[in-house]
């Protein structure tokens, strides 16, 4: 068949497929709620994790640094990865420490 054998059988028409429509905002329901609502979940659980992090609470960096809190500024964290050394880190680069991840 030509091409133009092949157009001329298209069906005529400009109507909108609402099937096509249906399936595309089942699809962006279901993305939404596997995906989108619990990366959402994660980052106000951190969030709130990071707020309450006090002097003393052991940490890990984003970079893999463990450590223990010793001062809180506005926007960092003053951190003591050994005895005597002290680093400034950022505090969206800070993650609490559970009991669990001490243990290990």
């Amino acid at each position: 068949m030509n091409l133009p054998a092949i157009l001329l059988q298209a069906p005529a028409g400009g109507g909108i497929d609402f099937s096509f429509i249906l399936m595309l905002v089942l699809l962006f329901i279901i993305l939404y709620f596997f995906m989108i609502r619990p990366q959402q979940k994660r980052q106000k659980d951190l969030q709130k994790a990071r707020e309450a992090i006090q002097n003393g609470d052991k940490i890990i960096t984003s970079g893999g640094l463990y450590g223990k809190v010793r001062e809180i500024s506005e926007k960092y964290m003053l951190i003591e990865i050994a005895e005597g050394v002290k680093i400034r880190i950022d505090k969206a680069h800070i993650f609490p420490v559970t009991e669990e991840q001490a243990k290990k």
